[in-house]
C-alpha cells in the first residue's frame, strides 16, 4: 500500500505543476483558454489571477514532493498537511468557481491522502 500511496502522491503532485504551467505560462494561450473557457480578452484580462493561482498550485507541489522525499515522520506529515489543502482547495474551487475543479483537484487528492493516511 505504501508504493500505492506514494505513486498517487506524485500523480497529484504532477498534476499541480501541470495546473502551474497552465495558469502560469499558458492561460492567454489555447491551452490554457480551453481550461477556463474565456475569450481572448477575458483571458488576457485575468492573467495575472491566473498567475497568482498558478503559483499557488506550485506551493503544493512543492509541499507533496518535499512529502515524498523527505524521512518519516516529517515525510507522512507533509503529505497529510499538503493532501488536506489540495482537498481543500478543490472543494472551495468546486464550490465558488467550476464543479470539475471537484474531479480535477479535490477527488484525486483525497484518494492520495487515504491511500497515504492507510499506508501510514
Amino acid at each position: 500500500m505504501q508504493i500505492v500511496a506514494q505513486v498517487l502522491v506524485g500523480v497529484v503532485a504532477a498534476l499541480h505543476v501541470y495546473f502551474l504551467v497552465l495558469e502560469m505560462f499558458l492561460w492567454e494561450r489555447e491551452p490554457g483558454r480551453q481550461l477556463s473557457g474565456l475569450d481572448a480578452e477575458m483571458a488576457r484580462a485575468s492573467a495575472p489571477l491566473a498567475a497568482n493561482q498558478g503559483l499557488y498550485n506550485g506551493f503544493l507541489a512543492a509541499g507533496l514532493v518535499f512529502g515524498l522525499v523527505s524521512a518519516d515522520p516529517t515525510g507522512f506529515r507533509f503529505q497529510v498537511f499538503f493532501l488536506i489543502c489540495v482537498v481543500i482547495a478543490g472543494v472551495y474551487g468546486a464550490a465558488t468557481a467550476n464543479r470539475r475543479i471537484l474531479i480535477a483537484q479535490a477527488l484525486p487528492g483525497a484518494l492520495a491522502l487515504a491511500a497515504v493516511l492507510v499506508a501510514g
